[in-house]
């Protein structure tokens, strides 16, 4: 590391120090960060079938639609505070100006919590697949912990250069990972169970049935990334203009594909079948289904591009969990050197290098207890975290009314009542009661008997993670003023004018001829 990117004493940060890289990004880059963040291929190999097997409820891919539809409401509000304010912390700002400074800590914590957990989780999806593949197709047997950390290491220095390169590898895997979920979608299709086309899978009477709550909160896991546009508004060009329209089509696209290849393999195997043969092969279902009717090459191809998916998604959140840390670092919430961006590449620093350290961390944990990489660090976590984005959306939807409410006057008294008031009420409402369902079949959303301690550790995590936030919030309003004032205020905040004596120092020093 150069003398030029190392955090200066007393905490100091400068305004260059501190500035993400401007009016890089465009429509389709944000799309397909965010798109591969929810990483579909994934989600329709892996998500889908887990949700077959874990749940044992039959309508996963009506239930993909029904949170498309909430979401897309959800994204009214959210999109609308996003025209408003512009800040890398996305869900902690936008509660911060809605419901307070306190509540908007609280909600940091659980962000920093739940884009973490997503973002460890899948190592250990990307090492168990990876190392199973390597070993299947060409001998070479490495430990799953081993491939990960090769994964990581990849990650760590992505994570720390220029945004658009991660923009153009995501670009390129999105791309072939799409069109081979389509391709194999579409043979299944036309090779129905039994000669018959069936619909039973996309029938909204699916989602009064028992174990709903653990269908759509799978579904939402599939879904968690498409917010995180706003999180990249401070670095997207025309953000009041692009921000909202990269958040809608990421969710229409997300939202058919999901239902499209899901129906599809339900098509293939089967209604009777699916939940069966979803238990017992696993991620492997969708590739027993086309196994008939395809060449190797297509197998090994979609193979290949399960784990590139995977990469993906986790190079996506990486990025995310990175920029939280650093909104709450540059608004000296945390140390200030957590808000420190690279000199050259204008990517978060610090916040890079710690969500990193982190990781390697927990991998280097699961590596000496032995424990299943799949199960436990992969299928736990990132449904884990998709719980935590939850709460956050439902607790957004409220602050977006509460804002709204309280700021009626200039360019926000134009705002129309369908996107200040109707919107974010229906998706409070809806999320709320998904939630509070997803929370009581928590159990079985991990596959756990009722009296297991990890249905309600898991959740306890962020009820922590908000409380530790208000209570540092609450000390912040009593010791610091100045920094709790710029709660949520993002590069706007007056706090960088708002220095220690030990700032003044520093900015002296570095003010002198050299």
């Amino acid at each position: 590391m150069s003398i030029a990117t190392m955090p200066p004493p007393g905490g100091y940060v400068s305004k260059v120090d501190s500035a993400l890289n401007r009016n890089k990004l465009t429509v389709l880059t944000v799309i397909l960060m965010v798109i591969a963040a929810a990483a579909p291929f994934t989600v329709i190999g892996g998500g889908a079938t887990a949700g077959w097997a874990v749940t044992e409820v039959l309508g996963i891919p009506v239930a993909y639609v029904a949170m498309a539809v909430t979401l897309g409401v959800f994204s009214v509000g959210y999109t609308e505070m996003s025209r408003h304010i512009v800040n890398s912390g996305a869900f902690y700002a936008y509660v911060a100006q809605g419901l307070g400074r306190i509540t908007g800590l609280g909600a940091a914590g659980v962000a920093v919590v739940a884009y973490n957990f997503m973002q460890i989780g899948l190592y250990g999806g990307f090492g168990a697949v990876a190392s199973g593949f390597l070993k299947d197709r060409w001998g070479v047997d490495l430990a799953w912990w081993l491939v990960a950390a090769i994964g990581w290491a990849v990650i760590a220095v992505l994570g720390v250069l220029s945004i658009e390169l991660s923009g153009a590898v995501l670009g390129v895997l999105l791309g072939a990972e799409i069109v081979i979920a389509l391709v194999f979608a579409v043979v299944e299709v036309l090779h129905p169970a039994g000669g018959t086309v069936t619909y039973d899978t996309l029938n909204p009477s699916q989602l009064f049935s028992a174990g709903t709550g653990a269908a759509l909160a799978t579904a939402v896991a599939g879904f968690v990334g498409f917010e995180s546009t706003a999180v990249y508004s401070e670095e997207t060009r025309n953000a009041k203009r692009n921000i909202p329209r990269a958040t809608y089509l990421s969710l229409i696209i997300i939202g058919l594909l999901y239902a499209f290849c899901s129906w599809a393999m339900s098509v293939a195997a089967g209604p009777a079948n699916i939940i069966a043969l979803s238990a017992e092969h696993g991620s492997e279902t969708m590739f027993t289904l086309v196994d008939p009717h395809l060449a190797k090459i297509w197998l090994d191809l979609g193979h290949g591009l399960f784990i590139t998916s995977l990469f993906a998604a986790l190079l996506s959140f990486h990025n995310t969990a990175a920029r939280y840390t650093f909104s709450l670092g540059r608004e000296r919430v945390l140390p200030g050197w957590f808000g420190t961006a690279g000199r050259r590449f204008r990517a978060p620093l610090w916040g890079s290098l710690t969500q990193s350290l982190l990781a390697i961390a927990v991998l280097a944990v699961f590596a000496v207890t032995g424990l299943d990489p799949f199960v436990y660090l992969f299928f736990w976590w990132t449904v884990t975290g998709g719980f935590g984005v939850l709460i956050l959306m439902t607790v957004t939807s409220l602050a977006v009314v509460v804002y709204f409410v309280r700021h009626r006057t200039g360019e926000l008294a134009q705002v129309s009542a369908w996107r200040r008031f109707i919107a974010p009420v229906l998706g409070f409402l809806i999320l709320l009661v998904v939630l509070i369902v997803t929370l009581q079949e928590f159990d079985t959303l991990l596959g756990v008997t009722a009296d297991s301690p990890w249905r309600w550790i898991f959740p306890a995590a962020f009820a922590s993670a908000a409380v530790i936030g208000a209570g540092w919030a609450a000390i912040l309003r009593a010791t610091r003023p100045a920094v709790y004032r710029g709660i949520g205020q993002g590069a706007s905040a007056d706090l960088l004018a708002a220095r220690s004596d030990g700032g003044a120092a520093h900015r002296a020093e570095t003010a002198a001829p050299r």
